[in-house]
């Protein structure tokens, strides 16, 4: 079963205010400059900026935050972000792979970014809320 699809608009002012929140000022999530001279191809969002996306897709498919049992990703390619005010789209998928007798449902879950997976082993467990 597939889950309906969710999309996160990403933008520059997003990391920023990411930046503030989490304390990580490290220069290839701002800066051009910066984020070209060590090879990458502009400037990226956080990685856990990119979880935590994706964490509230999860949270909305369980119904509630606290639902969400177990959630892992790993990072498998940047999500650039452009310097415009329409910055980029991260689109998030899930199918439900096993619903256990316990009442929990494991799900499969995709992140891309421009058509490319940007996490690999996204795996999330739920139980219904209520």
């Amino acid at each position: 079963m597939e889950l309906p699809t969710k999309t996160f608009r990403v933008t520059r002012a997003d990391l920023i205010r990411y930046a503030g929140a989490s304390g990580d000022f490290n220069p290839i999530h701002w800066s051009d400059r910066i984020a070209t001279s060590v090879g990458l191809p502009g400037v990226i969002a956080h990685g856990m900026f990119t979880m935590a996306l994706v964490g509230r897709a999860v949270a909305e498919w369980a119904g509630a935050a606290d639902a969400v049992v177990d959630y892992g990703v790993r990072f498998t390619r940047p999500v650039v972000v452009p310097d415009d005010d329409q910055g980029t789209e991260i689109e998030v998928t899930a199918a439900v792979r096993e619903v256990t007798d316990a009442g929990l449902t494991r799900i499969d879950i995709t992140a891309t970014c421009g058509g490319e997976k940007v996490l690999s082993q996204a795996r999330a467990t739920i139980r219904a809320s209520g």
